[in-house]
């Protein structure tokens, strides 16, 4: 930005001088001349320049790509057991590395203390963010099915999808040491979704965590 706007204040500087050719003598002045060159070879400089760094930013995204694919392959080999009993799902999109875990890999009905098989799969996960993407930020977040809560002392699901979101960010930090200034969590209650809740199919896909990752570059570049 900073360099776009000193090109445009080289092409008022231009303008002006070219201004001044309404005289005889701006058409015959040498140092005139050697400015007018001056500024216009500092202009063809800039758009280089800007065209350069506008290559390196593409060359970054597409690095930050890579690194999701790559790990996105390493989370699909250890998570395989879940992939084929069709309780996880690895998708890249346009907000990145979506990880989609049916809540009854973590969670007992209606409670937010993480199950055994949960505490395994996030050991799995956490450790291709501390080997592969380091440097990657990460979103935790919950959701829930349409059923109003009854029993489990939650006052509505927006309590209990945000309590499972934070009982996974507080076990990847206190645990697993993934950094905690990486991580952010939220919880959507019933209302985002993947299917109809009029099944009880479609209800066990929407009760879900989700983690997401997003390279910082790519967002930079976004």
């Amino acid at each position: 930005m900073r360099k776009l706007c000193i090109v445009m204040l080289l092409f008022v500087g231009l303008g002006s001088l070219a201004g001044c050719g309404t005289t005889k003598k701006a058409h015959t002045d040498p140092a005139l001349e050697s400015e007018v060159r001056r500024l216009r070879l500092k202009v063809a400089e800039l758009e280089r320049l800007s065209e350069e760094e506008k290559q390196k930013l593409e060359e970054a995204k597409d690095e930050e790509l890579s690194s999701l694919e790559k790990a996105k392959a390493d989370l699909e080999q250890k998570l395989q057991k879940q992939i084929a009993e069709y309780k996880t799902k690895l998708e890249i999109t346009e907000r990145g590395l979506v990880i989609t875990f049916l809540n009854e890999i973590f969670f007992d009905s209606g409670k937010d203390a993480i199950k055994t098989e949960g505490e395994e799969v996030l050991g799995q996960v956490a450790s291709v963010l501390n080997a592969d993407i380091p440097d990657t930020q990460v979103a935790i977040e919950g959701h829930t099915d349409n059923d109003p809560i009854k029993y489990s002392g939650w006052k509505s699901n927006w309590e209990l999808s945000s309590a499972r979101a934070l009982a996974v960010l507080h076990y990847l930090i206190d645990n697993l040491s993934i950094k905690p200034e990486r991580l952010s969590a939220v919880g959507y209650g019933e209302f985002r979704p993947v299917v109809s809740n009029d099944t009880t199919e479609g209800k066990r896909q929407n009760r879900r965590v989700e983690i997401v990752i997003l390279p910082s570059e790519i967002k930079k570049i976004k």
